[in-house]
């Protein structure tokens, strides 16, 4: 597993609560262990606590997230940086899992052990690590915010042109639309202004009627 995947923990972190909608799906231990991956060694370690640290974490990544949006690039790496001193990684070589197709020799990569003492911790180191290796390989400029309002998710941008405003293709296609409709109503009141200073010109050049004597 390459480490930059592991930003996606860091996304679907943040993205576990929707503020502007009051919704939080990270309220239970099973939530966490969702979010772990049941078939892992974190998910099969989930426990209780894990709910309050993860949320606490989720918290600061979504500061991370929201300072990288706003282009405040040394906020964003400094609120990295301090939840990385708390939840160090343990990298190391593997290849259990990548075999060359030709020659089936291992294919070696790092990987994250998962050695800190709660699932919560190696989830969140994991998402930390993750996150860092996307910012310093692909720009700070490359977390944001969705701009579908109410949504506020955080994704990482890997697009080729960093051309990326919305969290998902459905985001995209609400604020093209809503956008759309916009401006349409906009067109439509002008219109309407403007056939109504057309009428009024036009009256106004018309002669008066003739007193009758």
């Amino acid at each position: 597993m390459e480490l930059a995947y592991y930003a996606d923990y860091a996304v679907r972190l943040v993205n576990s609560e929707e503020p502007l909608r009051g919704t939080d799906a990270l309220t239970s231990a099973d939530a966490v262990r969702e979010l772990a991956g049941a078939g892992t060694q974190a998910g099969s370690r989930v426990a209780d606590a894990d709910v309050p640290r993860l949320r606490g974490v989720r918290t600061r990544l979504r500061g991370v997230f929201e300072a990288a949006d706003e282009g405040d690039e040394v906020r964003a790496v400094d609120l990295l940086n301090q939840l990385m001193l708390e939840y160090p990684v343990s990298p190391q070589i593997s290849g259990h899992d990548h075999l060359h197709e030709d020659t089936g020799r291992p294919l070696w990569h790092m990987h994250l052990a998962e050695q800190a003492p709660t699932a919560g911790a190696v989830f969140a180191a994991s998402a930390c690590m993750g996150l860092a290796v996307q910012l310093t390989s692909l720009g700070v400029d490359r977390l944001g915010i969705c701009e579908a309002t109410p949504c506020r998710n955080a994704y990482v941008d890997t697009s080729t042109n960093r051309s990326r405003r919305y969290c998902s293709d459905r985001c995209a296609t609400r604020a093209n639309v809503a956008a759309y409709r916009a401006r349409k109503r906009l067109e439509n009141e002008r219109s309407a202004r403007s056939g109504l200073t057309q009428d009024a010109a036009q009256a106004a050049q018309e002669p008066a009627p003739a007193t009758e004597r």
